[in-house]
């Protein structure tokens, strides 16, 4: 129908019906949905690769809820996490203060919005050199005997670091 249209549309700009004219608008036709086509499926295909990214990083927040971790919910009440439940799919969330009194309420987990909690994957993506600093101490002095060697490398690296 588009097609029919488009062919239709352009024998009437040119003012003539002849069988050479009507075979290159067919082509230009042909090209242009063909061109309009490709744009769509692309569009398709990136914005579908940001939505399995997005739902990827929600899983990851949802899954790194512990308790102790400040939650915010859907419907704006926020509290602190005091019991997940991972079978049922289900946190409890601590609100209020001593003085006003504390309510405990169940909530599903893909009621919360925001939360503190960062799974160890970000953690590690963001801050590697923290974490290569903390593992290398606890492994020297199980690889080497002598321990007076070690903070001479150890001091070494970090003049050259810096």
């Amino acid at each position: 129908m588009l097609f029919s249209l488009l062919a239709s549309a352009s024998d009437a700009a040119t003012g003539s019906s002849s069988s050479a004219a009507g075979s290159g608008s067919s082509w230009m036709s042909w090209v242009l949905i063909i061109g309009l086509a490709a744009i769509l499926i692309v569009f398709f295909v990136l914005s579908n690769r940001t939505n399995k990214k997005r739902q990827k990083e929600t899983q990851e927040m949802l899954d790194a809820v512990q308790p102790g971790n400040k939650v915010k919910t859907i419907g704006g009440i926020c509290g602190i996490v005091v019991d997940v439940n991972p079978e049922e799919n289900t946190f409890v969330l601590e609100t209020g203060t001593e003085a006003t009194g504390k309510s405990y309420l169940k909530f599903d987990k893909q009621a919360i919005y925001q939360t503190d909690a960062t799974s160890k994957k970000t953690e590690k993506a963001h801050l590697p050199e923290e974490s290569d600093k903390k593992e290398a101490p606890a492994e020297v002095p199980a690889e080497s005997e002598t321990t007076a060697q070690t903070p001479v490398e150890e001091k070494d690296g970090n003049e050259k670091a810096d």
